[in-house]
Order: C-alpha cells, then structure tokens, then sequence
C-alpha cells in the first residue's frame, strides 16, 4: 500500500465511555460505520486500523480479521508512534488521521479536505476542517499531513500529552509547517456529532435509524436534526474534554 492511507485509531479503553468502538449502531459495531463510510472517499489509496498492543483490544483486531480490514497494533499512550509506524508499514506519502468514534463521517468531506491538500502540492505540509477555526460540526474532524510533517513531528515533539493526539507538534509550530483549512460557509460547530459519551451514541443511533443502510451526507444529517431538534438536545450538555 502507498500514496494516501487513512489511518483509524481504535482502542477498547476509552475513559468516558469504555468499548465504544465496538458498542452497536443500527445493527454494526461503530467502528464498522467509521470503515465502511471513510471506505467510501474516492481519494484513498487505503485505510487501516490502529489499535494497541494491549490484550482488550484482541477484539479490534479480530473484528478486522473478519471483515477483511488492514491492522496495525502500536503504542497506546503514543498515538503519534503509533501512526508514525504505520505509516511506514504501509508506505504511506500521505497520511489522513480519523478517529473511531466519528461514524457519521462524510466520504465526501473527506475528498474534500485530500483534494484541498493536494491543490496546494507541492508545498503543504498539513490540511484540516477545523482550521482556522472549527465551522463544521464535531464528528467530521478529517486531517491530512505529508508523510515527511508526520516523521518530523514524530522526531521532535518531546511532551507526551500532545503525542497522544498525534498532530499537536504540527497545530502548535506554524512557523515549521504549512498548513490549510477547509471552512464552511455557515458556523456549524455547535453540533456534536462525535461519540465520548452514552448521550451521543443515542444521537447518533437516532442518525442511523432514521437512514439506516441507506447511503446520506452530512448535510442531510443536518437537515434531518433540525426537522427534529429535540434530537440535538439529547448531547447538547457534553462538553469536549480539552487537552
């Protein structure tokens, strides 16, 4: 594998809601909707899951075996050393960081955000949806770095608190990398579309219950919240946890 590689970081021991990458919505374990909806990005060369060396999450990897995904086990605590060497395990030139408790993620955002970064080649190091500032809501976050911006972070951030969330070296230096951000039109950033707690994983079930199997965008998944805005009222509380 090589080119553009999305790489999903998964693990069972999450401390607000422990499992959640395998708790069911509509039918799947979560992690599988985060799989199958970034499969369907048309700018991927690949995608693979990384998860622990720790022995919970043998169920991450045996629910890879069984549908077939590509696997990589790393460090826990050093997210940045675990997307680093997968990386290089699968040649990678270009890197798109997802998380796994993001299943409504947009194929289509997604391209958007590579096709962004791939406009500014050669030259950018990095492109998100949450730069400058966040507009879209929470739960699509996609980035993408070149391969060389992951290896020097990867070389150089020392604090093991921004090495957990893999791309902090990148955020905090703007003097060392060249960045983009993907902007949406309308401020959107107060819906919470991301799964840390039972509340949005009730959100979000409600999401997939309403389209089921059915192929839908983001944008959908907006119209239908604000047809029915007592739905966004069941995680509106949740705060993100900070760094």
């Amino acid at each position: 594998m090589s080119g553009i590689m999305a790489i999903v970081q998964a693990r069972m021991g999450s401390t607000r809601l422990p499992g959640k990458v395998l708790m069911e919505i509509g039918g799947k374990p979560m992690l599988a909707r985060v799989m199958e909806r970034a499969g369907q990005a048309r700018k991927l060369d690949g995608i693979v899951v990384a998860t622990t060396g720790n022995d919970e999450d043998d169920r991450i990897v045996s629910l890879c075996r069984d549908r077939g995904w590509e696997c990589f086990r790393g460090s826990e605590a050093d997210v940045l050393d675990r997307y680093y060497r997968a990386a290089v395990e699968y040649r990678a030139e270009h890197v798109v960081r997802i998380t796994s408790d993001c299943p409504l993620i947009d194929p289509g955002l997604v391209d958007r955000v590579v096709g962004e970064f791939l406009a500014g080649q050669p030259g950018l190091d990095y492109a998100s949806n949450f730069l400058p500032r966040r507009t879209f809501p929470r739960g699509l976050d996609t980035e993408i770095m070149t391969f060389r911006a992951l290896e020097r972070s990867w070389r150089e951030d020392t604090n093991p608190a921004h090495r957990e969330h893999v791309t902090q070296y990148i955020l905090r230096h703007p003097e060392l990398f060249r960045t983009h951000g993907v902007i949406h039109g309308t401020d959107l950033s107060h819906h919470r579309w991301t799964v840390d707690t039972i509340e949005d994983l009730d959100l979000v079930r409600a999401v997939f219950s309403h389209f089921r199997d059915l192929p839908f965008t983001w944008l959908e998944v907006l119209r239908f919240l604000e047809s029915h805005p007592e739905l966004a009222e069941i995680n509106r509380h949740i705060r993100q946890k900070t760094l």
